[in-house]
């Protein structure tokens, strides 16, 4: 029997109050081990798409499964647990605290999970040196460069081995050769079988990843796979719309 895929959004429309439609019948599947692009201009619905597949926001319409299990049909409670144990999140803003060390800002990612104490600096550690960060783990944040916040902040989604990490903008903060270590420190992460979704503006860094999602008004315009084996690329493109 196959497993259920790490995420499944299916059917999914957001709508705000004044009839504004930010995601409209949007269906998307992650398979385990996927490195993908989900990339669109401002207001193209891809921020809405991030919080839906990261269970911060609930669709108006529409499911969305986290590896099978229906998130509607969870307590906040649950969802909570469910979040902290299966997502990982990168922001393009590192969300670091000034008075913890790298350490310590990476061990804030076991809080939530039920992680005793005692545990927490040993994972830690070992998500550092998993980003090339282990020489830096006592550094406070004002003493690392802003490519090694990142790499700090990537450490903390990973410490928990979620099923899936959310990267939104990892690279939007930083110089382009910082952002090019970022981006290969994510594909390396990914050959290691870590499951990873980019959430990006940038055409560039999206066509470098094996499987691009093009979002636009709120829906998906296409959705292209690159297999890098063959050197080959297939593309599904949704039917035009009135």
């Amino acid at each position: 029997m196959m497993s259920p895929p790490v995420l499944a959004v299916r059917g999914a429309s957001m709508v705000y109050p004044g009839g504004v439609t930010a995601l409209d019948d949007v269906s998307l599947t992650v398979a385990q081990g996927e490195l993908l692009g989900i990339v669109g201009p401002s207001g193209s619905g891809k921020s809405t798409l991030l919080n839906i597949m990261g269970t911060l926001d609930r669709p108006t319409s529409g499911t969305v499964e986290i590896g099978g299990q229906d998130v509607a049909q969870l307590s906040d409670r649950r969802l909570s647990a469910l979040r902290g144990h299966q997502l990982g999140f990168v922001f393009q803003q590192f969300h670091l605290t000034d008075g913890l060390t790298a350490a310590e800002n990476v061990a804030t990612g076991l809080l939530y999970a039920g992680v005793r104490r005692g545990r927490r600096r040993p994972l830690a550690l070992e998500a550092l040196n998993r980003v090339g960060l282990a020489r830096r783990a006592r550094h406070l944040p004002h003493q690392l460069s802003g490519g090694e916040r990142q790499r700090v902040a990537i450490a903390r989604a990973l410490v928990n081995r979620p099923v899936l990490v959310l990267a939104d903008e990892p690279t939007g903060a930083l110089d382009t050769a910082n952002g090019v270590a970022v981006l290969d420190l994510l594909t390396t992460l990914n050959r290691e079988g870590t499951t990873i979704a980019v959430i990006t503006h940038d055409r560039d860094i999206a066509n470098q990843l094996p499987r691009r999602v093009e979002v636009r008004d709120g829906r998906i315009l296409s959705d292209t796979h690159i297999d890098s084996s063959a050197d080959a690329r297939t593309e599904a493109r949704t039917e035009s719309w009135s």
